[in-house]
């Protein structure tokens, strides 16, 4: 883990996500910095042995560290950061966390209630006052905005500041918006997490999470987490992962551009019960007619959009989300999750109209 390169004030996302986490612009020293392959280094140095540090984590860790303003902590997964944070709450605290959020973040929650680890209060998260009055005597509120995959989105400043009064701690998972669209650390978050597997790396080749934090000694509660639960990143991931950040930016305006296109497109048509856009980002949520079987005859009739169940990559995916037993039974039968992708638009809406109008 390193401290963020400062930065001039001028110099917006789309630069730093190009240019932090490089090495000195000295002669003959590479652009990109390097993989380092190694589980052992000489003794006497900050490292001393691979599961403590990797300078192919660190450069990684600077860059994303400096997009969401603070401190980045690499891990293994996703879900692994998404532990690394549940571990900062007491035993006995109290979580208070969105009815709808990603299954695995509710798995980690619902494990830990049956084993008497924690209490969870789920909310709505769109009611900013009842999220607020649940907070009384928690340790922790965890949201995302947007939801998993009902789209919802809460008022992230106004959530911050009603946990901060109850004396809570505050994590976010910004996996959806990405530090382009949304920086919780500015509007006070306390923590906040990614599955770099998704939009950070962006090409459906890594399994990687992150945590970043501007609070010291939370850094090195994560860092010492990391370290003992050996919930290490690999050095290629890593090295993967910051290549994919490089172009975050393209990416992301090019998969945007396209979901908003899709949704004017998509709207009133007769499969469709629902369109649910946040007005931001790349994931459409679609409700199609007929429930279960008439969302999973849309899936199979789709052929440009491949049926898998991550996001964030540079091909367009779907799912019906209620095909997990986990999820949600207040998500609808017939939701359909798209992750919207770079091809051309025109390609992509034309399946998914085949797609629908086979599904009636």
């Amino acid at each position: 883990m390193t401290q963020p390169r400062a930065a001039a004030t001028d110099v917006r996302a789309e630069t730093v996500a190009v240019t932090a986490g490089r090495p000195a612009h000295e002669p003959d020293e590479p652009l990109n910095t390097p993989l380092h392959l190694a589980s052992t280094y000489v003794a006497g140095g900050a490292l001393e042995y691979g599961r403590y540090g990797n300078p192919s984590w660190a450069a990684f860790e600077e860059a994303l560290g400096a997009l969401e303003g603070g401190r980045a902590t690499s891990f293994a997964s996703g879900i692994a950061a998404v532990d690394a944070v549940l571990e900062l709450v007491p035993t006995g605290g109290l979580v208070v966390a969105p009815r709808h959020s990603y299954t695995g973040t509710v798995l980690q929650l619902d494990a830990r209630v049956e084993s008497g680890r924690i209490r969870v209060a789920y909310v709505d998260v769109t009611d900013t006052a009842a999220v607020a009055a649940a907070c009384e005597g928690a340790a922790l509120l965890w949201f995302e905005s947007p939801t998993n995959p009902a789209l919802e989105l809460g008022d992230v400043p106004a959530l911050v500041a009603g946990a901060h009064a109850h004396g809570a701690l505050v994590a976010i998972d910004n996996t959806f918006a990405t530090p382009l669209r949304q920086r919780p650390i500015a509007d006070g978050a306390d923590l906040v997490v990614h599955s770099a597997t998704k939009y950070l790396s962006g090409h459906s080749d890594v399994i990687m999470g992150a945590v970043v934090t501007n609070d010291d000694a939370l850094a090195q509660r994560l860092v010492d987490r990391r370290s003992l639960g050996g919930a290490i990143p690999s050095a290629f991931e890593a090295f993967l992962a910051l290549r994919g950040l490089r172009t975050l930016h393209v990416r992301l305006d090019r998969a945007e551009r396209n979901a908003r296109d899709l949704v004017e497109r998509l709207a009133g048509h007769p499969a469709l019960e629902e369109v649910r856009y946040p007005g931001f980002g790349a994931v459409i949520s679609l409700v199609v007619a007929g429930g279960a079987e008439g969302a999973d005859r849309f899936v199979a009739a789709a052929g440009l959009w491949v049926h898998a169940t991550s996001l964030g990559g540079v091909e367009s995916t779907l799912e019906r989300r209620r095909r997990w037993a986990p999820e949600a039974d207040t998500i609808p039968a017939g939701l359909v999750r798209l992750s919207v992708g770079i091809e051309h638009v025109d390609d992509l809406a034309a399946d998914l109209l085949q797609a629908l109008d086979a599904a009636r």
